[in-house]
């Protein structure tokens, strides 16, 4: 029963991030480019990637911990069907290149920071 009350807290605080984070960047950036998703992935790739630092390798998260914050908070922040619904888009609005881009820098962009995350989690 606690692992699913984790899976719903941390769930609904992600969810509520992601909404605000990403709303906060297409406010800044503007909508013609998934700026938002972009940010919540790669940001959500970097959080991820400390906080499987601190459980794996610095065993500073547990069980329950890991539910909430990895599996709960993280799975609901990271937006990564959003990436490709949103790129469809763009294909299907004869912007190919924008749409590749937009993967390509998402995946290569979450991947350096999911590093650097990881590595942040070893400073600690």
């Amino acid at each position: 029963m606690i692992k699913l009350l984790n899976l719903i807290i941390g769930g609904s605080i992600g969810t509520i991030a992601r909404y605000l984070l990403g709303g906060f960047v297409y406010r800044l950036a503007g909508t013609s480019f998934p700026y938002g998703t972009l940010v919540v992935n790669v940001s959500g790739c970097f959080i991820l990637g400390f906080l499987a630092t601190l459980a794996d390798k610095k065993f500073i998260l547990g069980p329950d911990a890991k539910i909430l914050l990895m599996i709960g908070f993280c799975g609901a922040f990271t937006t990564f069907s959003t990436l490709i619904f949103e790129s469809d888009n763009l294909l299907k609005n004869g912007q190919a290149m924008r749409a590749f881009s937009n993967v390509f820098v998402s995946v290569v962009l979450g991947l350096i920071l999911f590093r650097i995350g990881g590595l942040l989690g070893e400073i600690i």
